[in-house]
């Protein structure tokens, strides 16, 4: 050994170079290694730009969405219009349309103007009642029927404002573009912005876009994702009352018991290539089984917890068997060494030393379940609801929404107020998702043992 190091200068520098001296082999190598960290920098760096880019868009066009702009008036509620009959029947006043409390709204608006001393030239009483959002008659109806004694009094109400007067004050509609708008005039735009120097309009925290339902083409002021979210929760929780116990029974099963055979290498391909399948194929499943075969509703949340749940089955079962490989043999070993039996070394020592990588692979697939629209527009979700349903387990067969397809829903919208509620509806998601994705660090750090 001695030999070959002593003989090694000299070998070097018969070939005219020095151990000292970079030559040119090695100067081409580094090169090759500096461009390949600056290629993978780069490509970092767009990657992490692109991110940024693309939250930041959703961020600039979605944030709006969480204030809204409301009419204060007070109203008088005219028992000639409401209650002819002036018993205060519940039945009779369910028969009362909407069109009964339009005028009410205008007489309201009237009386504003004329007490705060506004005048719009060129606006009549039917247009300056216009800013007023028309999901406000359906607001008085649902007060009245609440409490039939209000009327015969004058109530102060707070009225969703049209969705061109928020987006005015949003920076969405200007006075020029209200002149080409047919939706809204520069008149209307003026009146308004009288009502906020007297204070009877403002733009406030919308706390109805977490609660409201959806709302039609012609009132996105009052589209809301409280279908959305209690559709999503529900078909949440099928999807961890069912994906959890059979992924991991079906782990415990196939890393634990089943002999290494033909056949448990079948399954394990296939739970392989199952987690690779296209989501939309899930939902042609579900269509083809649980609606056409079963007989299960449309758009109903066990629908879609039943889909989400074949879908998610393969990510639990992968990540449940990473984390029984992921506990040393000697654990078993040592257990079964002290006369425990096969399911007391696995259930008493195997599957709660897994159990941090068990809960972080379950969060993921539901974290990747509460995301996915593909399944759920081929078995209905993607219709309009407006009605909550109801608590479980009837309300897992009550039609409703979910968040990922409400966002689609909105986007096919023309107006634009509802591109606005899209892109705050994905604020409302990626943040359902980053928290949910926080549970899974915090608890794989918090349990998680090195061996």
């Amino acid at each position: 050994m001695t030999d070959v190091t002593a003989a090694s200068p000299a070998a070097a520098q018969l070939k005219g170079g020095s151990l000292y001296e970079r030559g040119e082999r090695t100067r081409r190598r580094h090169t090759a290694e500096r461009r390949f960290r600056a290629l993978g920098l780069a490509a970092v760096t767009f990657g992490i730009l692109a991110l940024f880019g693309l939250l930041g868009s959703i961020l600039y066009n979605g944030t709006s969405s969480f204030w809204q702009t409301y009419v204060t008036l007070d109203i008088y509620l005219d028992p000639a219009k409401l209650d002819k009959s002036g018993n205060r029947d519940p039945e009779e006043l369910q028969k009362l349309t909407t069109f009964s409390y339009a005028p009410l709204i205008s007489a309201a608006m009237a009386a504003k103007m004329e007490g705060a001393g506004i005048e719009i030239e060129g606006l009549n009483a039917k247009a300056a009642a216009e800013i007023v959002s028309k999901e406000a008659p359906a607001t008085l109806r649902n007060a009245v029927l609440a409490d039939p004694s209000m009327i015969g009094e004058t109530v102060t109400f707070e009225l969703l404002a049209n969705g061109r007067v928020d987006g005015y004050y949003k920076g969405r509609v200007t006075m020029a573009s209200a002149e080409l708008d047919r939706n809204v005039s520069p008149q209307q735009l003026m009146l308004a912005d009288a009502l906020k120097d007297a204070g009877a309009l403002s733009t406030r925290f919308n706390f109805a876009f977490f609660t409201a339902p959806d709302a039609s083409d012609t009132r996105p002021e009052a589209a809301g994702l409280g279908v959305a979210i209690l559709g999503s929760a529900y078909m949440m929780l099928i999807v961890l009352a069912l994906a959890l116990p059979i992924g991991v029974a079906a782990s415990i099963y196939l890393e634990e018991f089943a002999p290494q055979n033909w056949l448990t290498d079948i399954i394990e391909v296939n739970i392989s290539n199952l987690a690779a399948v296209p989501s939309i194929v899930f939902g042609i499943l579900g269509l083809a089984v649980f609606i056409n075969y079963v007989g299960l509703p449309q758009s109903a949340p066990i629908v879609g917890g039943l889909v989400l749940t074949l879908m998610t089955l393969p990510t639990i079962i992968i990540a449940t068997r990473a984390a029984l490989k992921a506990v040393p043999p000697s654990i078993r070993e040592a257990a079964l060494g002290v006369g425990a039996s096969k399911m007391q070394t696995i259930f008493h020592h195997v599957l709660p030393l897994a159990a941090p990588g068990i809960l972080t692979g379950t969060i993921i697939g539901l974290a990747q379940a509460l995301g996915e629209t593909a399944p759920l527009l081929l078995i209905g979700m993607v219709a309009f609801v407006r009605e909550f349903p109801d608590a479980p387990p009837g309300g897992l067969f009550d039609p409703a929404a979910a968040l990922p397809v409400q966002v689609y829903n909105w986007t096919q919208r023309g107006d634009p107020a509802f591109v606005e509620r899209a892109s705050g509806a994905i604020i409302v998601l990626l943040v359902f998702l980053i928290v949910m994705n926080g549970i899974a660090i915090l608890l794989r750090r918090r349990f998680e043992r090195r061996w």
